[in-house]
């Protein structure tokens, strides 16, 4: 069967001169089996009376109405099966991880068989569907709470696409902790989001226009990952660095060849650890050097001097991410010690 299928995609492919992706589709959507039923019913339908099989009249109305509707249902399955061959189509393309189109389809789904539905209700009754459509006008408000989140699923995810908030692939995080992980797919009534720990989330697209929520997309694209922390020094421990200490300092370390010149000739202990951290980071080769890098005091509390620390991170994958933060870290608060500083600890 399967070679069947392929055997019917490559003649189309070498006859038609229709692309194998478009070849594979219509038959994987079974397109041209569910024309094929509709034309052979609508064969029977014009065939029952010349062949008189069926007797009486009642038995007579019911088989042709019951031809209409296989009919209907079989041409609702071709229409369904281009919907989806269009997604499938689009789906390939490299522009469909920022413009989804799998709830623009699933509208078109919902109409289409809404108004299949309505053909096959008036064939069975015998009425215009015209006049069924017409009725339907007076229950528009109970329509429009039946499929109020379609709906609303489908405004929403027009903002989402119009205002490229919210892409295929696309790391996000809800406030509220619902969801924090990698948006899977984007559809009429919900965003599926695999979340850190593997477990998934499904929310409705209208609670991401609603609320408020975080999208790590610009850090991916960036040039680097934010790190902002503060180091508590003891306040008890700054004080005046004299020559002596100095000489031992920039002896010591290197990177504080030129302290003197820019601390001035009796810098404090904590001015020279400041200095020491810029060019520590500045040598640093998992640091982006393009980005902002800045060290400053912050205002004095309870609970010592915060120093805070603020750089890029080149390496924006996670796990290296977090890694690299901790051994610049480690290092920053290790060496403290050997300016004369101690950290600020409660107990």
């Amino acid at each position: 069967m399967v070679e069947r299928k392929h055997g019917f995609s490559h003649w189309m492919t070498r006859n038609w001169r229709v692309s194998p992706a478009l070849a594979h589709g219509l038959v994987d959507r079974k397109i041209f089996k569910n024309l094929l039923y509709a034309l052979l019913g609508v064969v029977l339908y014009y065939l029952l009376p010349v062949l008189e099989i069926i007797e009486g009249e009642t038995l007579f109305r019911i088989s042709r109405r019951l031809c209409g509707v296989f009919v209907i249902g079989c041409l609702l399955l071709v229409f369904n099966g281009l919907l989806l061959l269009v997604l499938d189509l689009y789906n390939t393309k490299d522009k469909q991880r920022s413009r989804p189109m799998k709830g623009l389809i699933q509208i078109f789904q919902v109409l289409l068989f809404f108004i299949g539905g309505i053909l096959i209700v008036s064939v069975l009754i015998d009425r215009s569907p015209t006049t069924l459509f017409a009725g339907l006008g007076a229950s528009a408000a109970i329509l429009m709470l039946v499929f109020k989140d379609s709906i609303l699923g489908f405004v929403a995810g027009v903002q989402l696409s119009a205002n490229d908030m919210v892409r295929l692939g696309d790391w996000i995080q809800l406030p509220d902790g619902s969801a924090n992980g990698l948006v899977l797919e984007i559809t009429l009534n919900t965003v599926k989001i695999q979340n850190w720990d593997n477990t998934i989330s499904t929310v409705p697209p209208y609670m991401l226009i609603n609320t408020v929520f975080r999208n790590w997309r610009g850090m991916q694209l960036s040039g680097g990952r934010q790190v902002d922390k503060t180091i508590k020094l003891d306040m008890k421990t700054l004080a005046f660095c004299t020559p002596a200490e100095v000489e031992r300092l920039t002896s010591e370390f290197p990177l504080l060849a030129g302290a003197v010149d820019a601390c001035g000739p009796t810098p404090t202990n904590a001015q020279l650890y400041r200095y020491y951290i810029v060019s520590y980071l500045r040598s640093h080769p998992a640091v982006n050097q393009e980005l902002d890098l800045i060290i400053t005091q912050k205002e004095p509390t309870q609970y010592g001097l915060p120093i805070e620390v603020y750089f890029f991170l080149s390496d924006k994958v996670w796990s290296h991410y977090e890694q690299l933060q901790s051994d610049i870290f480690d290092h920053l608060l290790a060496v403290a010690d050997r300016f004369g500083l101690k950290l600020y600890q409660l107990l």
